[in-house]
């Protein structure tokens, strides 16, 4: 046992991004199966649907799992109730200040987790009470930090600054890669894309085999006026990118945007015009798996791995 799994007391040190739109309680509930941490992510929720969720993920394992909940959402006073009200034990926060919900969580017994994108983010969670911290690097897909750090580089620098567990993200889909950011100072890790294009995610099909057919270069982070965002290439990342020439206004970017893009994109499967979030690892993502497999796989190739590591 490492940190990691004693803190959550699970099996694996592995950990399921709570991703929108992919991240329901069948994907959770079959990575906590699996021995690793199962996530239900509440950024694509409403309340009432989480409190559905957790109360089906509830019934499909009895081992621990959690909820990521984005701390900018205007829900999230009723969402963290839910969360206090249904019992659940771990949760992630990400997007916000960490003080602003670590202490009312813990008091009711909550383990909680913050996702952080620099050393010096990392610091004031740690300094604000949390168990453990998610460094993610600029690889991931999704909403990013703005300070652009890749993984290879924040794992070490967070280590330096905490002397709380880590868990390192973005990028990570190979038990390779799992025994890369362990060796730069990682206690675990949490996976995020490997997890989207898994028979369990919820997200819709069309997208699942985009993530399969994508290869190396085939996302961009953009929107850095609004929230930084990891997208496939797709129409409507070109569609910004044509905006981007117009010097367009911050009302014209949430203009294009509009409301439910990705919905649109990741759960309904429009691959034109939908908003597709997913990382740079996606070019090594060749197969939709089950979770059972994807996990196996990572901790076998973890495992064999570490056998032959150079030695000088």
């Amino acid at each position: 046992m490492n940190k990691i799994t004693q803190l959550f007391n699970i099996k694996y040190p592995i950990i399921q991004g709570g991703m929108i739109w992919n991240s329901g309680y069948k994907l959770a509930s079959a990575v906590s199966n699996a021995g690793g941490l199962g996530l239900i992510g509440a950024g694509s929720m409403y309340p009432d649907v989480l409190r559905e969720h957790i109360q089906k993920c509830k019934k499909a394992t009895d081992k621990p799992f959690g909820v990521n909940v984005p701390m900018l959402y205007p829900n999230v006073e009723e969402i963290m109730n839910i969360i206090v009200e249904e019992g659940v034990k771990i949760v992630f926060t990400s997007a916000g200040n960490p003080k602003t919900w670590t202490t009312f969580l813990k008091e009711k017994g909550i383990t909680v987790v913050h996702v952080v994108s620099s050393s010096k983010f990392a610091l004031k969670a740690q300094e604000a009470g949390v168990d453990a911290v998610v460094a993610e690097g600029f690889e991931a897909g999704g909403h990013n930090g703005r300070e652009e750090s890749t993984t290879l580089t924040l794992i070490p620098m967070v280590r330096e600054k905490i002397q709380i567990p880590l868990i390192a993200a973005g990028g990570i889909a190979t038990g390779k890669a799992m025994l890369a950011t362990m060796v730069l100072g990682a206690d675990g890790v949490q996976v995020g894309s490997r997890f989207a294009a898994s028979f369990e995610s919820s997200a819709h099909d069309n997208f699942k085999q985009t993530i399969v057919d994508l290869e190396e270069g085939g996302t961009q982070v953009t929107l850095k006026e609004l929230a930084p965002v990891r997208l496939i290439k797709n129409k409507f990342y070109q569609d910004v990118q044509e905006l981007y020439a117009t010097a367009p206004s911050v009302d014209d970017l949430k203009s294009l945007l509009g409301r439910a893009r990705a919905k649109r994109g990741m759960f309904e499967g429009d691959l034109i015009e939908g908003e597709l979030e997913i990382g740079q690892v996606s070019g090594l993502i060749h197969e939709i798996k089950s979770v059972k497999d994807i996990i196996d796989d990572m901790v076998s190739e973890f495992e064999e791995a570490k056998k032959t590591l150079i030695t000088f």
